[in-house]
């Protein structure tokens, strides 16, 4: 398996390191894919919230972005995409949530990679296959269930 990830740090602050979101980024794809490459782009509020109401509509920032690739037909070319991640969101939900910080960021990872090999959450048994790929990734690098009620 080899899976490249390029982390572009748009902020400071206390944020997880390289090899941690290359970890994180691994044990989500290596489930379903062997081979890849992805960016991952920690930004502000402000940045998330103009991408966010740009290609969404909505007009706030959020956790995480998804932006995969798609390669042309007949180009050896294992870009998957971009995922954006807004590190005050992620750290505000983490605490609202009683979660562990680092922990969140996790899901986030592992969430928003999924998202670009093509899971998706739209109706009832997406969410459900979705969320138990998540789950499962999740304990396999021993972070609790994100969607556990008494978190």
């Amino acid at each position: 398996m080899s899976f490249d990830c390029d982390v572009q740090y748009e902020i400071e602050g206390t944020l997880p390191s390289e090899a941690q979101f290359n970890k994180w980024a691994e044990a989500a794809l290596s489930t379903q894919i062997k081979e890849g490459e992805l960016c991952i782009r920690i930004v502000s509020p402000e940045e998330s919230q103009t991408l966010n109401n740009t290609y969404r509509g909505k007009d706030k920032p959020t956790n995480v972005l998804s932006f995969p690739f798609e390669v042309p037909e007949g180009i050896p070319l294992q870009l998957l995409g971009d995922l954006v991640i807004c590190a005050d969101v992620v750290e505000k939900e983490a605490h609202e949530q009683n979660k562990a910080p680092f922990d969140h960021w996790a899901h986030m990872v592992v969430h928003g990679c999924l998202h670009l090999i093509g899971f998706d959450h739209i109706n009832d048994a997406e969410a459900e296959e979705m969320e138990s790929l998540e789950k499962k990734i999740l304990a396999s690098i021993d972070i609790a269930d994100p969607y556990r009620e008494e978190n």
